[in-house]
């Protein structure tokens, strides 16, 4: 009687298979564009971006911030991607009047202004803060900071020389024409008033 137990769990091999409706077989190369580039720093953290109008810090994200430096012209930018959907959050050249200010009342986070951040489109000019688990992170993050705007200071530095001696150059010649011009007008008023 106990063979025929209703109640009893019946020791059936039940091994579902179903065949898929359609075959992905095809496997698709997605790009970065990060390829090219070299990881100086990586490490977690909590992006937030300054709202103006209203006053408040949005958070924008968080993920690993990374600092890559380009393989052939070495310039070194920020990349901050968010944790499972991978959505750049930061994306911008570190340039030389970037500066890392202390977030008030925080020993584990930064305040900085970007000129253009290329996370959305089109770029903007946005004041964002990067907090980190610790204080010792924030360190790291800032030191790795300083020595990437050192990087594409000197990049940058012969470049930037040399295109400010031209404009000091170029204003001195536009100046010198232009007393000139005005004293032609000046003296050919007088001759078309007699």
């Amino acid at each position: 009687m106990a063979d025929t137990d209703a109640l009893a769990p019946r020791e059936e091999d039940h091994d579902p298979h179903f065949e898929p409706v359609i075959k992905l077989t095809e496997q698709v190369e997605t790009k970065t564009h990060e390829e090219d580039e070299d990881a100086l720093f990586k490490m977690r953290a909590k992006l937030f971006r300054f709202i103006p109008e209203t006053s408040e810090w949005k958070e924008r994200g968080t993920g690993d911030v990374r600092l890559l430096q380009h393989k052939e012209t070495k310039k070194v930018r920020l990349v901050m991607r968010r944790d499972k959907t991978l959505k750049v959050c930061a994306n911008h050249a570190i340039s030389a009047d970037i500066k890392l200010q202390p977030n008030i009342g925080s020993d584990r986070s930064w305040v900085y202004k970007v000129a253009a951040d290329y996370s959305e489109n089109p770029p903007t000019a946005e004041t964002l803060a990067i907090r980190f688990a610790n204080a010792e992170n924030a360190q790291q993050f800032k030191d790795e900071f300083e020595k990437a705007r050192e990087i594409n200071a000197g990049l940058a530095g012969p470049t930037e020389k040399a295109e400010e001696t031209e404009v000091k150059e170029e204003p001195a010649k536009e100046e010198e024409p232009a007393p000139a011009a005005a004293e032609e007008t000046k003296t050919e008023e007088p001759v078309k008033a007699e």
